[in-house]
């Protein structure tokens, strides 16, 4: 078995190396590979970008203070509204239809309305319709009120995934101990839901990470249009490798820790025969 893993081990690397080398050599050997390097990858302009200069802000400096900014924000209140969403809707009796009802229209808009269509209609629709306070908000809250709503919905249906994984027996054990259904959802519905769908979760936000790039649309000087200034005074697309390069450094992280906590579960349930 060890020596059938180590060979399996040593496949896979050399097959690596050699999809890596080709695509090396491509690179290399095409005829604009030089035109290409000096326009994505100069030294003198990664380094220009990434910390700005007497011209242009500091690409590093506008991904941190506005785009992980927003992006923490938004991952706050996604996360409290779609928990809210996803309990009204599994609310049951006649008398919580209506919200039901609400919920999901509010669920079903939301995740089939495209996100950069929905900015354009936060980012300048509200300030048009001169609501007072409503509308003489920045772009960086327009941006973040529309990221909210879109990754509210489909966070909502990732909980509900979650709630409706919980066997209806647990409901039932905690109300004969003297429960009422409220204090069961808080205390043993919940809990359980929350924890199986830590990994769907993760990988929402690593949606929701990379989409803060979107904010450019209405206007916000972050991350993107702080490259793209650069691009626009240098003309050089450098700012935007280093842009790129950010979003990765975050990203990727973040998707190997999904990977993980999702082979950790499948590993519990194979060592509880199946049964959560």
């Amino acid at each position: 078995m060890l020596r059938t893993e180590k060979r399996g081990l040593a496949i896979a690397a050399a097959s690596s190396v050699v999809v890596l080398g080709i695509f090396v050599a491509v690179a290399l050997i095409a005829p604009g590979s030089s035109e290409v390097k000096q326009a994505f990858f100069s030294g003198r302009h990664l380094k220009g970008a990434a910390f700005g200069t007497d011209k242009t802000g500091s690409v590093i400096a506008a991904f941190f203070s506005v785009t992980v900014r927003m992006f923490l924000l938004a991952e706050v209140l996604v996360l409290g509204l779609a928990l809210f969403l996803a309990v009204i809707r599994n609310l049951p009796g006649p008398v919580f239809f209506p919200f039901r009802i609400l919920t999901i229209i509010y669920i079903d808009f939301f995740r089939g309305i495209p996100l950069l269509l929905l900015m354009f209609i936060v980012g300048f629709g509200v300030p048009g319709m001169q609501l007072g306070l409503i509308s003489r908000q920045s772009q960086f809250v327009y941006g973040t009120i529309a990221l909210v709503l879109v990754y509210s919905a489909y966070v909502a249906e990732v909980y509900r995934a979650g709630i409706e994984s919980v066997h209806e027996s647990q409901t039932s054990a905690a109300r004969a101990l003297g429960l009422s259904r409220w204090q069961a959802l808080r205390h043993v519905v919940l809990p359980q839901a929350i924890r199986r769908v830590i990994p769907p979760l993760l990988n929402d936000f690593i949606g929701l990470q990379k989409d803060t790039a979107l904010v450019a649309a209405i206007g916000l000087v972050e991350v993107v249009r702080t490259a793209q200034a650069y691009g626009t005074t240098f003309f050089n697309f450098a700012g935007f490798t280093v842009a790129a390069g950010l979003f990765v450094v975050i990203t990727i992280p973040l998707a190997r820790f999904t990977d993980w906590l999702i082979a950790r579960e499948q590993r519990k349930m194979r060592a509880s025969g199946g049964v959560r």
